[in-house]
């Protein structure tokens, strides 16, 4: 009985945030751990298939690093990064797009659909729903000239096919994207998953962004959760050194999602069991919310 108070009380406690999300669309970005316990698998597809089932609008951009670096290192293709990019030439390239669209998408498809939900796996290339361009990256450097580093087959978004979204949407599919863009000259590139959710979700006016990490969310200088942030906050935390390496990138796409109009970001802890329904529907949510203003 007092189990089942407990459940009730949480549920009751829930009722007003699952109010404020009903019709609204709420891109996710799946990676990490995450994808990789099947736990935590499985949990995660559960929580896609409830947002769906109580009128949230879920979409799934997904990475795959891990995945990739596995089958190259079978096929005996050396991979180099930079900058925390994959440098991607073209055999490299063959294998992204292979392992993330041929596999890893439908393996994520293939679990929302066993437990309970509808969903359809898209690469950019599926209706041009993901518009890239080569990724240029310029390195600046104290007394020297600016380095400018050739990423190779590395892109970035330029444009989203939103119509697309928007139908699935309509029709009750879930949306499982793969950060695969292409140009206007039918060019294949391989982009930040990060990214592709931050554009995704300024494009189709998404009321959240979140992204699943590895590690807690944004933490100060002590190691501890910062559990909010302004988007002037957010600046200065990387200005003063507060966040640095590969949470630096993560915070910026928040940002600029934000600027485009998005609601909230978030950055949780994608190794917690029901992360996603913890962080939108819970009063003191799991991880880090990147907000406009106080």
């Amino acid at each position: 009985m007092d189990k089942g108070k407990r459940i009730a009380k949480l549920l009751m406690e829930s009722l007003p945030y699952i109010q404020q999300f009903q019709g609204q669309t709420v891109v996710i970005k799946y990676g990490g751990h995450a994808m990789k316990d099947e736990a935590l698998q499985k949990a995660f597809a559960k929580n896609v298939v409830m947002l769906k089932l109580i009128g949230v609008n879920p979409v799934v951009v997904h990475g795959g690093g891990p995945q990739i670096g596995n089958m190259l290192k079978q096929l005996n293709i050396c991979s180099e990064f930079r900058e925390g990019l994959r440098v991607t030439d073209q055999a490299t390239m063959d294998v992204v797009e292979m392992v993330l669209v041929g596999r890893v998408n439908k393996e994520i498809v293939n679990l929302i659909n066993l437990n309970g939900g509808k969903a359809v796996g898209l690469s950019g290339k599926d209706g041009w729903l993901i518009k890239a361009q080569k990724l240029e990256m310029v390195i600046d450097r104290k007394n020297a000239p600016p380095e400018i580093i050739d990423l190779g087959k590395v892109g970035e978004v330029v444009g989203i096919e939103t119509r697309l979204i928007s139908a699935l949407e309509r029709e009750g599919f879930i949306p499982v994207i793969a950060p695969v863009g292409v140009d206007e000259k039918g060019e294949t590139y391989n982009i930040n998953a990060d990214s592709v959710a931050g554009a995704m979700a300024a494009a189709i006016e998404a009321r959240r962004l979140v992204l699943l990490t590895d590690v807690r969310g944004v933490l100060d200088k002590e190691g501890e959760l910062i559990s909010s942030l302004t988007l002037a906050g957010a600046a200065l935390a990387i200005s003063d050194g507060t966040v640095s390496g590969g949470m630096i990138p993560k915070i910026k796409c928040c940002m600029e999602a934000l600027d485009a109009g998005v609601e909230k970001a978030h950055i949780i802890d994608g190794r917690i069991e029901n992360a996603l329904l913890l962080e939108l529907f819970t009063k003191g949510g799991i991880g880090t919310e990147i907000v406009r203003v106080n």
